[in-house]
């Protein structure tokens, strides 16, 4: 499989350091970059080629990773569109709806991809989901490229790339509201911030170590440590007085939406 990817920023710089890890070669990947400092730093840091023009950089892909803004994504289209020829292309780009992006090009072998950030220490999780025409092979081809940085979810209704975004995608920033709400209130408990950031970072690991190497349900594991008229209980009496949860189900909700208005704003272009 011979990659092309289409900008050279942090996720495709994330995907092409964990294909070369699965014994990818750097010749089989290619980088369309306009930007000259990132163009070097891709050429320096993993020896793949990097070029400032379409046309070169596309000849010889079979499959293309469009990594670039959503906001650019219809103008590198209208240029990509002349120069395809049954390439499979995966678009890691948030909010641009499969069909719209197939109108754009004039190819319905579209695979959407709703990668996240901890994809940059390939601990990602990415929602795939493709267009009908797209083969079974073309679908593994998808997946073994996001695989490289983590796990991955296809979904059969793309609809449902809008919950990925809210989930997942959006999720690692709820994750650090948390931390920092962690680090604040151990702060006020009169620890420095470095041990303050210690005592909150090495409580999210191991708790979510703890529960990835589980089969059990988080609420079992919550559970568990909840012992009766103790501090935990009294701790998440509180948290429930306050709708916590109730509060961060709405703010998901919230997200999912605001990944729908962004398919509509984003892909009316014609």
């Amino acid at each position: 499989m011979n990659i092309c990817f289409i900008g050279g920023g942090n996720m495709a710089t994330a995907l092409i350091g964990g294909l070369l890890q699965r014994d990818f070669a750097a010749q089989q990947l290619r980088v369309v970059e306009i930007g000259a400092d990132s163009r070097s730093r891709l050429q320096r840091e993993f020896g793949v080629q990097a070029t400032a023009e379409l046309a070169s950089g596309v000849e010889g892909s079979d499959t293309i990773v469009l990594a670039v803004k959503p906001q650019q994504l219809h103008e590198v289209a209208a240029q990509l569109a002349p120069l395809l020829s049954g390439q499979l292309l995966v678009s890691i780009a948030a909010g641009i709806r499969a069909a719209d992006l197939a109108r754009w090009l004039g190819s319905q072998n579209v695979v959407r991809a709703m990668p996240n950030t901890p994809a940059l220490i390939r601990s990602g999780m990415a929602g795939l989901y493709a267009l009908p025409a797209v083969s079974p092979a073309q679908r593994e081809q998808a997946q073994r490229i996001l695989d490289a940085v983590g796990e991955t979810l296809w979904v059969r209704d793309e609809a449902m790339l809008d919950a990925v975004t809210a989930i997942s995608g959006s999720g690692p920033a709820y994750v650090y509201y948390f931390i920092e709400a962690m680090q604040q209130a151990a702060r006020e408990f009169g620890f420095d911030a470095e041990d303050a950031r210690r005592l909150a970072l090495a409580t999210f690991l191991g708790a979510g170590k703890l529960a990835a190497g589980s089969d059990e349900d988080a609420a079992v594991l919550r559970a568990r440590v909840t012992s009766k008229n103790g501090t935990t209980e009294r701790a998440l009496l509180s948290m429930d007085a306050n709708q916590v949860k109730r509060h961060i189900i709405a703010a998901a909700q919230a997200a999912a939406a605001r990944a729908r208005e962004m398919g509509d704003e984003l892909g009316g272009a014609a």
